[in-house]
Order: structure tokens, then C-alpha cells, then sequence
């Protein structure tokens, strides 16, 4: 993906370079390069850095961190979804572990108050046992059972079934620690 988003940006921004630095002041057409090209620095950086350890692979970035979940004396990791709702609530949970007090709704999920708006990345999904879903931009939802609606899926509970979920939560409203693996 990085790769593709560098050879994109390189591909779409050499001709608009050449043509901008293309002909020096003794008439002579300049070779456009992308080292030596007006590119912005953050850019630059990084479709340098791609291009030139010839990363191809997605695997080779370093893996993100896991969410921990402890529902009573039952404990949990979620796997993150890549999107910036996900990485503001990983950089709110390295400050310190988040206690949530969850209630169920519609006999389908918990929800609870984060006390922070976090970013939305909405779309309309159909959620499974162990969806983690960020609804209104400031509250969190563990699913037990299905859904659709417009939501941003922040994570999944790693494997866990419908049943499991359902004894952990239990029947009425349950505290849920977050926590990130270091």
C-alpha cells in the first residue's frame, strides 16, 4: 500500500515538476529526478524512503499495537483496524487504561461513554460477535450479535464466540477496562 501511495505521488508529481524547474536559465532542459525535484519535505521523505529500501511487501511494517479488553476476570485482545478513529484510541489508551461503564442496548451490544470525541471513519457495516465499534464519534460498542447500521469499526475481540461474549458482559450493565499491549 505504501509503496503504491509512492509510486502514485512520484508518478502524478514528476511531469508537474519538469515542467516547473524543466528549462535552466542557459536554455538546456533539466533531467527531472525525484531527489533532485521540489517535492514537500514530509513527502519526499517517505516516497524516498520507500523507493529506496524497495519495500514491496505490507508485512514489513512493524505491527500495530494489540487492545487488551478485561471484562471482570475475563481478558481480551482486539485486533485494530487501520484507520485514525482506531489510532486516537490507541494514543488515548498509552496515556493510561480507560474504564468504560457499558449498558446493553438492543440485546445485540454493550455501549458506553468514552469521555472523548474521537475521530469518525463511518460506513455501513453489519457487525459480528466481537466487532468493536466507535458510534457518535464518543462512544464505544463491543458486539455480541449482529447489526447494520453507518458505523466506524475500530477492531475486533480475537477469537471469541457470541456465547463468550454474552458471559463475560453478562446481563446487566458491566465496567470494561481498555489497556494496549506494550
Amino acid at each position: 500500500m505504501k509503496i503504491d501511495l509512492a509510486m502514485f505521488l512520484v508518478s502524478a508529481l514528476l511531469p508537474t515538476l519538469a515542467a516547473c524547474n524543466g528549462v535552466e536559465s542557459s536554455g538546456a532542459v533539466k533531467s527531472a529526478s525525484v531527489e533532485n525535484s521540489v517535492i514537500p519535505k514530509p513527502i519526499e521523505s517517505a516516497v524516498l524512503s520507500e523507493i529506496k529500501q524497495g519495500s514491496t511487501s505490507q508485512t514489513e511494517t512493524a505491527e500495530a499495537p494489540k487492545l487488551i479488553i478485561t471484562i471482570g476476570s475475563n481478558q481480551f485482545t482486539a485486533t485494530m483496524t487501520k484507520n485514525s478513529s482506531a489510532a486516537a484510541l490507541i494514543e488515548l489508551l498509552s496515556e493510561k487504561p480507560l474504564t468504560i461503564q457499558m449498558r446493553d442496548y438492543g440485546g445485540f451490544e454493550k455501549v458506553g461513554a468514552l469521555g472523548r470525541d474521537l475521530p469518525t471513519n463511518n460506513e455501513q457495516i453489519t457487525t459480528t460477535a466481537g466487532d468493536l465499534i466507535l458510534y457518535q464519534g464518543n462512544q464505544l460498542c463491543i458486539y455480541y450479535a449482529s447489526n447494520s447500521w453507518n458505523f466506524t469499526r475500530i477492531g475486533k475481540i480475537d477469537n471469541v464466540t457470541s456465547d463468550e461474549l454474552k458471559k463475560a458482559l453478562g446481563h446487566n450493565d458491566v465496567s470494561v477496562t481498555l489497556s494496549v499491549s506494550k
